[in-house]
């Protein structure tokens, strides 16, 4: 990325998909992007952001979570922050836009300030969170949590893999576990959070749109299945005897896509794993494990649609004469994004002669933590074919572009609610 003091001789798009290019040469795995959770290739991306935070004109630092944070400072020292950020962390065999996007497009933002000389009536904050996909230990927004204030010190006993404690692993590290409260912030130090994110779904690409604003990132309930029936010979027992978990599974599973395809409010559902036992194929199938993940806009529609579709399935079950547990797994609410914030980002994307349109997050972000001290605002940005979590996930240097360019003038025409 271009240093804070040169000459702007590039788009802000340019400039990002050169930090995303250089970001995602960072990898564990030389053909295929990997960077996970307090490994040596995640201090390496965080000494690179920390080095773009500086050249933008900010203080940097590593928090005691590992967070890269960047201090950008207002006509005021010491006054109130705009936060903004996403996640440098990835899934394994990743796209590279997913959370950098974020990350990369606020510090072009504050280093085209800095370019100018540009100090406005608060501070500005970048922060790239550490750990957000909850690839190595299995819980999500883990740097996000400990800036909120909200972070589980039982995750600290968590192992992954390969054995090693979250706790070991933050020593590994080089940070303290028993420190990890100091990267808790207040609300009255944050005006606001706003991410910049990408959409990681085809709505915007359909609606031939660069960007967009959302609306709520929508809460999810995920469950574990298990119907328990009785194996055997799968040419002596006749199929009216039969008790099959499976073909029971099955017909779960369908009841499920039937109920959410008829749902004309938003709601998604899907089984994401299935495993039957004993997994032979001359044995009709004894007893069967599934996930169910549902979401919804609002909690009050996704809790009721989980209630109705744990009824057909425990019918279902009864009906077919199959044992049934079933547990809920995780469960995190409707994070809305706040109206004030949703006007700004409105109002800087019809600036920039785009149409307006509001779409909700199907998928997590840090700002279902940061919601517990701060409004939160985020934008969209259109990406190829609605591909995340993929090696072809894509954002075109021209979306990037208008992504930044909105980002900036939200920025620099942000008015702090009023009753702060």
């Amino acid at each position: 990325m271009a240093a804070g003091n040169a000459v702007q001789t590039t788009s802000l798009g340019e400039e990002i998909v050169r930090g995303i290019n250089e970001l995602a040469a960072i990898s564990e795995e030389g053909d295929r992007l990997t960077r996970i959770y307090l490994t040596k290739e995640l201090r390496k991306a965080a000494d690179l952001i920390l080095a773009w935070m500086r050249e933008a004109g900010m203080s940097a630092h590593l928090d005691a979570i590992g967070n890269v944070c960047g201090r950008y400072e207002g006509e005021r020292p010491g006054a109130p922050c705009l936060m903004l950020g996403s996640h440098y962390d990835t899934v394994r065999d990743a796209g590279k836009w997913d959370g950098p996007l974020g990350v990369i497009t606020a510090i072009a933002c504050v280093a085209d300030l800095n370019r100018r000389g540009k100090r406005l009536p608060f501070a500005i904050e970048v922060i790239g969170f550490a750990d957000e996909e909850g690839v190595r230990f299995a819980s999500t927004l883990l740097g996000s949590r400990a800036v909120a204030g909200t972070f589980d010190e039982s995750v600290l006993n968590a192992r992954d893999r390969d054995g090693m404690s979250m706790r070991d692993a933050l020593v590994t590290f080089g940070l303290d576990p028993d420190h990890i409260g100091a990267a808790a912030r207040t609300r009255r130090e944050l005006l606001a959070y706003l991410e910049l994110h990408i959409e990681q779904g085809p709505v915007l690409e359909a609606q031939i749109l660069p960007v967009g604003v959302v609306t709520a990132i929508a809460g999810a309930t995920r469950l574990a299945a298990r119907l328990t029936g009785m194996a055997g010979h799968a040419g002596t027992v006749p199929m009216a005897l039969r008790r099959d978990a499976l073909a029971g599974a099955a017909e779960c599973i369908g009841a499920i896509e039937q109920f959410c395809r008829t749902d004309a409010s938003g709601l998604v559902g899907t089984v994401g794993y299935i495993q039957a036992r004993p997994g032979a194929t001359n044995v009709i199938p004894g007893e069967v494990s599934f996930t169910i993940d549902m979401r919804a806009p609002t909690d009050m529609h996704r809790k009721r649609a989980v209630a109705d579709v744990v009824r057909e399935i425990e019918a279902i079950a009864k009906r077919r004469q199959l044992a049934l547990q079933l547990d809920v797994t995780h469960e995190n609410r409707t994070a809305p994004c706040a109206p004030w914030l949703k006007d700004q980002i409105a109002q800087a994307i019809a600036a920039e002669g785009i149409s307006v349109f509001e779409l909700p997050s199907g998928a997590g972000h840090d700002g279902m933590a940061m919601i517990d001290i701060a409004d939160v605002g985020m934008i969209f940005v259109r990406c190829r074919g609605g591909i995340s979590h993929h090696p072809d996930e894509h954002v075109e240097p021209a979306d990037a572009d208008a992504g930044a360019r909105v980002l900036l003038r939200v920025i620099e025409n942000f008015r702090p609610r009023a009753d702060r």
